[in-house]
């Protein structure tokens, strides 16, 4: 059966790259006045919203979920072409995305009720689920059946792991995602936490008192899982995200490289690529996340 992957604006892959691979993007709204709400990249390119939060660091803008209109809007061309659906949304304890797509299939099953439509929580967010999206992307490209695909995405989506830091708590806490990570003590001056994401959920991973600090133990964090899965990269999908500041993660991604590299792991330039984190996320991080998304290859 054909069908077509859809998901929504957490997914932080490029336009392009979405286009080419023939991914449909649900976006999230992003506003910095609680009141106008703008459709990320869409309505909101992520340069001026980044650009926006580094200007008014007192102000703390605020995202809000795909409605269950937009997902209706995603969903009806692609059966109209008489095509089935994988959607994929942002893990449900960080989102209500998944609800309003679940909400959207229940409604276009009315006019259309044949049609196969599967709604899988990732479980994961930003560049990381953009990962696996891509690995979605590549199952279609390679034609592979439809439930074939759906049971390897369930299969693969509990080895995904982001490894990152951020240039402090302070939006964290503003955003309500402190959760676990309120005894980082992140608000003492030059304290630079750690966080691992994985099964849906952030994790404190530690502290460091710079940024230089910081980012040698986010590779650290990256080489211990590969070594606790006993893996190879080409095993495995990765990538860094970082937001504000590109220059600071094509260094960041170059040291990555020779780092894995000088540890025996095999890896080029060309197989870690960088990917903005965009609004959905950024307004719980700030304007400084950097770091890494991990998950497995799809096996077919």
């Amino acid at each position: 059966m054909e069908y077509r992957i859809v998901t929504d604006g957490s997914c932080d892959l490029p336009p392009e790259l979405c286009r080419q691979k023939n991914i449909t993007v649900v976006p999230f709204y992003v506003s910095f006045d609680g009141e106008k709400y703008e459709k990320e990249i869409v309505e909101m390119p992520i340069r001026d919203f980044y650009d926006k939060m580094v200007a008014q660091p007192t102000v703390f803008p605020k995202s809000s979920m795909p409605s269950v209109q937009d997902y209706v809007d995603a969903f009806t061309p692609i059966l109209e072409e008489k095509r089935a659906i994988i959607c994929i949304c942002i893990t449900t304890k960080f989102s209500g995305s998944m609800q309003s797509a679940l909400s959207a299939r229940e409604l276009v099953l009315e006019n259309f009720p044949d049609a196969q439509i599967t709604v899988i929580d990732a479980t994961i967010n930003t560049v990381l689920q953009g990962l696996y999206v891509l690995e979605a992307a590549k199952m279609h490209e390679a034609g592979v059946e439809y439930e074939a695909a759906v049971s390897e995405l369930e299969a693969i989506k509990s080895t995904g792991r982001i490894f990152f830091t951020v240039g402090n708590i302070d939006y964290l806490k503003h955003g309500g995602r402190i959760g676990k990570l309120a005894g980082l003590a992140g608000s003492v001056l030059g304290i630079r936490p750690l966080i691992t994401l994985k099964e849906g959920e952030i994790f404190p991973s530690g502290i460091a008192r710079s940024r230089k600090k910081s980012l040698e133990r986010v590779y650290e964090l990256l080489v211990e899982y590969l070594k606790e899965l006993n893996a190879k990269c080409s095993d495995y999908s990765i990538a860094v995200g970082f937001g504000y500041d590109r220059n600071e993660a094509v260094e960041f991604r170059d040291g990555a490289v020779e780092m894995l590299n000088s540890k025996g792991y095999d890896i080029t330039v060309d197989e870690l690529p960088i990917y903005q984190i965009g609004a959905t996320i950024s307004v719980h991080t700030g304007p400084y996340p950097l770091g890494f998304g991990i998950i497995r290859k799809a096996k077919c």
